[in-house]
């Protein structure tokens, strides 16, 4: 058993997708998210999608980082994660604009104070308001704040995006076929649109990164930020605490920062570069997959067919998940399942148009390669390709 498993989490989420494998798949049940009709306006030329997701265990980092700085503005970074965790899924359906959210906060309101919340609602709007700036309009409208201390131990941070859109503009997944590349966006480095180096964690598999990472301090000291039930050996096994310092190589030049900076970089949009992607080449995006829970596996649910994907041209890890892989001694399959690895949004497309979309990443300074490949089959595989080793799932 992983010590994924252990620790009571899954990436396939295999108890879920077994619950609701009898509801209704929607109108493209290759899509990336469920698709319906339009149930509101009752327009067949709309469709109606709604999505919900959060930042997950990664607020539990934000409140160590928050107890042992003071710096409350690490809250603002959370409120992005369970915004983009939103919305980058739907921009994989070709969804970016005029898009309604709502946030649903639970708090234990003993441990987490009000300006706490604070900075998760006005960091949340000032989100929106740098999205507006690149055509991406999210409409804020409120939510449900929740003292809830007998259910959670520190505070849960998740909200819900909901959208009506032209059905002719949904990618659904459908013109993925042999042949067809995969370009891949880098999750690490600094966009144009952000004010720091990001690591490339993203908002999945935090509950291995943080207890693979950081020390048995915080389980001495912090009991709340963790099922005090899980086995010892599986808790905060690490040898860092939040404010180590760590200097490694960026671009070629020597980069310091901190465990705790690298772990709770905000998860990166891609809205602004898919915005002029879907805008201006909708007809040759093929397809879209978010890489966020799953990893790299993550393209195998949304397949139009029984195709082989072989990615062997995926970007150097950056050094976040060296940094866990190091901690936990996990094996390479078990790290390409669970983290993004670098790259956590992959385009298919024609060859000849592979240029483009890169080429368009990279105006963004987001890093972008072809990094595999879609080839005929007769079941659906997955062949990742890490220097001298090949998995297969």
């Amino acid at each position: 058993m992983s010590l994924y498993d252990k620790r009571g989490v899954s990436a396939q989420k295999e108890e879920v997708h077994a619950a609701t494998k009898h509801l209704d798949q929607g109108l493209f049940p290759n899509a990336f998210c469920k698709i319906y009709p339009d149930y509101l306006g009752g327009d067949d030329d709309y469709v109606s999608v709604m999505h919900a997701d959060g930042a997950g265990t990664k607020s539990i980092l934000a409140y160590l980082y928050w107890k042992e700085t003071g710096d409350s503005s690490v809250w603002q970074g959370i409120a992005q994660d369970a915004i983009v965790m939103n919305l980058d899924d739907l921009l994989c359906v070709g969804v970016y604009d005029n898009i309604v959210f709502n946030s649903t906060i639970d708090r234990n309101k003993t441990i987490i104070p009000g300006e706490v919340i604070s900075e998760v609602i006005n960091g949340s709007q000032a989100f929106f308001d740098q999205l507006k700036t690149f055509g991406v309009n999210i409409h804020y409208l409120g939510g449900e704040t929740a003292d809830v201390g007998d259910v959670v131990r520190t505070i849960a941070v998740n909200g819900t995006m909901t959208c009506r859109y032209p059905k002719s503009k949904v990618i659904s997944n459908d013109k993925i076929k042999a042949g067809d590349v995969i370009v891949g966006f880098a999750s690490y480095g600094q966009a144009t649109y952000e004010t720091d180096y990001n690591s490339g964690i993203g908002s999945n598999g935090l509950t291995s990164a943080r207890h693979d990472v950081l020390s048995k301090f915080y389980a001495d000291n912090y009991k709340e930020s963790y099922n005090t039930s899980l086995p010892e050996e599986v808790v905060y096994i690490g040898e860092h605490k939040i404010a180590d310092s760590i200097t490694f190589t960026v671009e070629g030049k020597p980069f310091t920062t901190t465990i705790g900076k690298l772990i709770l970089s905000p998860t990166r949009t891609y809205a602004p570069v898919l915005k002029v992607l879907l805008a201006n080449q909708f007809d040759k995006v093929h397809g879209l997959i978010h890489c966020s829970g799953g990893g790299q596996t993550k393209c195998m649910k949304y397949l139009p067919d029984t195709f082989r994907i072989v990615k062997d041209n995926l970007f150097t890890p950056p050094e976040i998940f060296n940094i866990i892989q190091k901690s936990s001694n996990s094996l390479n399959k078990e790290m390409y399942e669970v983290f993004n690895m670098g790259c956590r949004l992959e385009v298919y497309c024609a060859a000849e148009d592979a240029e483009m979309m890169i080429s368009t990443a990279k105006t963004f300074n987001i890093d972008a390669q072809v990094i595999g490949r879609v080839e005929a089959s007769d079941k659906k595989e997955l062949v990742i390709k890490v220097k001298d080793e090949t998995i297969v799932y």
